[in-house]
């Protein structure tokens, strides 16, 4: 296992290297605490894993999410000082794979690993599935590729994960526990925010229009729904 890890503060940085230690002794770690260069790391080496500690003096680390999230789907957690709400949210709505609020218990920062590494690494749907294709849109499951008007869109393991639940229940609401089971790898019903953000981000990738949704519909208080691409 490769790991990025992106960030100055020196106590975290301790704590995260004691829990791989203790976890996955032959993990490599990578360390810099500089957010472009972490960028440029990505861009240039595969990582299994990134973990960015958004809380940088020098730097935005949300705006390091923003620039990484531009090429690579790489899975990443972001680290963050403040329990607000409107912070978590805004790092899974710049495609974080999940989000732990400082401090945080080594043990619950690698049982969170474990969850984002095992979803990017589910099996994908028979290959033999057919692409669905309408309107300047293609979701081929094969491949893993989705394409908009002729542009690709990249795809979170999360958004992914949670895009083939729907799409392989097509026409079936499902609750926001089932969804954040499948998608997230753990039962964490009242997560609705963190569902409802990457559902925002799914609709946006797809060209679904949040205003007036026509491929994922909402039912405010039980789940979503895929109805399909016409």
């Amino acid at each position: 296992m490769k790991v990025l890890i992106i960030g100055e503060d020196p106590a975290t940085i301790e704590t995260i290297s004691l829990a791989f230690e203790f976890r996955w002794p032959n993990a490599k770690l990578v360390f810099t605490n500089k957010g472009v260069e972490g960028a440029e790391l990505v861009e240039k080496e595969p990582f299994d894993i990134v973990i960015l500690d958004t809380d940088m003096p020098e730097t935005d680390g949300m705006a390091v999410l923003q620039e990484i999230r531009l090429f690579s789907d790489v899975p990443m957690i972001i680290l963050t000082g403040s329990s607000e709400q409107t912070a978590i949210i805004k790092g899974l709505e710049l495609g974080a794979d999940d989000c732990l609020t400082k401090p945080f218990e080594p043990m619950v920062l690698l049982a969170r690993v474990k969850s984002v590494l095992r979803r990017s690494h589910m099996p994908e749907l028979k290959e033999d599935e057919e692409p669905l294709v309408c309107d300047g849109l293609v979701i081929d499951f094969a491949s893993r590729e989705i394409t908009h008007n002729g542009k690709a869109a990249k795809l979170t393991p999360t958004e992914w994960n949670l895009l083939r639940c729907l799409v392989r229940n097509k026409g079936r609401l499902i609750p926001y526990q089932v969804l954040w089971e499948k998608a997230w790898g753990s039962a964490e019903p009242d997560n609705v925010p963190a569902i409802r953000t990457c559902v925002w981000r799914l609709r946006a990738k797809l060209g679904d229009m949040a205003s007036s949704p026509s491929i994922i519909m909402g039912e405010r208080g039980v789940g979503y729904r895929f109805v399909g691409l016409g």
